[in-house]
């Protein structure tokens, strides 16, 4: 090969390997980067390791602190020694420890007054569920943090001191013994709470027994709507057999009860020739004026759209459809019994109305009445 092939050849070989120089630098670097990261994070989320290096590294510092460390000195020294490095964190770990504890329980309490609250005096089901997670959680993250916070997590192996120790440490033991005494104990915390919360589960599951004694009372069967009672708007509108247009549709209520839940009727006029009702139902719409529960036989949902050109009535939260010229027979969804129909009439002075009760109790099934 020519010296002149030689030259070109040369310059890249130089271009390879600073590439790899170049690698290997960069490979180092985040080695160590990471290395250093890791025993930030390490020391972060366990103190002791930190403890134990730096313990290392002041032996390694100084050599002859090492050498006296392995001469035998007193148990107590050893042990304060043990633990004055971490006196500081210890106390105010559990200080926090203790208000968290503390925390914990009166949630787990006001948890259990809420569901029993709920439960004797007809509360929903949110606040039923709510009261009980709050105490079952409450109850856990107290035992949680008391086992964290609150347990000695350093052990301490000493030799047998003498059997007269000196006067010093007497007196050190029977002042932090006075002191503890005037302390709230981790023991005693502990008692006081599982035999809190076995009370408290105890007096539910006692208090859940009166649901298993009784049937449903007969409310659910009654209807708001009487006989002779007149249509009206939630605004106190009366409701005559000729207000609306045929296609249109209104919302009404019975006189005495404007804005009931539970009485909310839907008031929808059609052409009386176009009316597929049952023979015992031929003189409940008087002029083509028919009235339906807006209270949905699925799920309890407002029934509210009307779909004029179909004749249907749609409950917008599962779309149900209800056939209006049919006594508001279910068509789609799934709805499965009609729509209760009220009976109406028309008046000496031309207003409409109720003839009675719904056709059948409002609402969706419940004991006693098939979903």
């Amino acid at each position: 090969m020519s010296e002149n092939g030689l030259h070109r050849e040369r310059p890249d070989l130089d271009q390879a390997t600073e590439r790899k120089i170049r690698t290997t630098a960069w490979f180092a670097t985040g080695v160590m980067l990471s290395w250093n990261l890791g025993k930030r994070v390490a020391f972060a989320l366990f103190p002791s390791l930190c403890a134990q290096q730096s313990e290392k590294q002041v032996a390694a510092s100084n050599p002859s602190q090492l050498a006296n460390s392995d001469r035998p000195s007193s148990s107590r020294a050893s042990d304060l020694n043990l633990t004055l490095a971490h006196e500081t964190h210890l106390l105010r770990r559990r200080r926090w420890g203790t208000f968290l504890v503390g925390c914990s329980f009166a949630a787990s309490i006001a948890g259990f007054l809420l569901f029993f609250t709920a439960y004797w005096t007809g509360g929903s089901n949110q606040m039923l569920g709510g009261g009980l997670a709050l105490f079952l959680s409450g109850w856990a993250a107290a035992f949680i943090f008391w086992a964290h916070l609150l347990t000695a997590h350093k052990e301490a192996v000493e030799p047998r001191e003498d059997m007269q120790p000196p006067a010093r440490d007497r007196e050190e033991f029977e002042q932090a013994f006075c002191d503890g005494s005037r302390e709230l104990q981790r023991r005693g915390l502990l008692k006081l709470i599982t035999a809190t919360g076995l009370g408290f589960v105890a007096l539910t599951v006692v208090s859940l027994f009166r649901s298993l004694g009784f049937n449903p009372n007969n409310a659910l069967y009654t209807t708001v709507w009487k006989r002779g009672q007149r249509l009206m708007t939630e605004d106190g509108k009366t409701i005559r057999a000729d207000t609306l247009e045929p296609g249109s549709t209104v919302i009404v209520f019975p006189e005495e009860s404007l804005g009931s839940e539970k009485a909310q009727t839907v008031l929808v006029r059609v052409d009386p020739s176009q009316l597929q009702l049952p023979d015992s139902r031929h003189d409940w719409a008087p002029q083509g004026n028919l009235a339906y529960s807006r209270v949905c036989t699925h799920a309890g949902c407002a029934v509210g759209l009307y779909l004029r050109t179909a004749h249907m009535l749609m409950c917008p939260c599962h779309q149900s459809t209800f056939d209006v010229l049919r006594g508001a027979q279910p068509t789609g969804g799934p709805a499965a019994r009609p729509l209760p129909q009220l009976p109406l009439y028309v008046d000496s002075d031309g207003n409409l109305r109720a003839a009675g009760g719904f056709s059948t109790p409002p609402g969706p099934g419940f004991w006693g009445m098939p979903s």
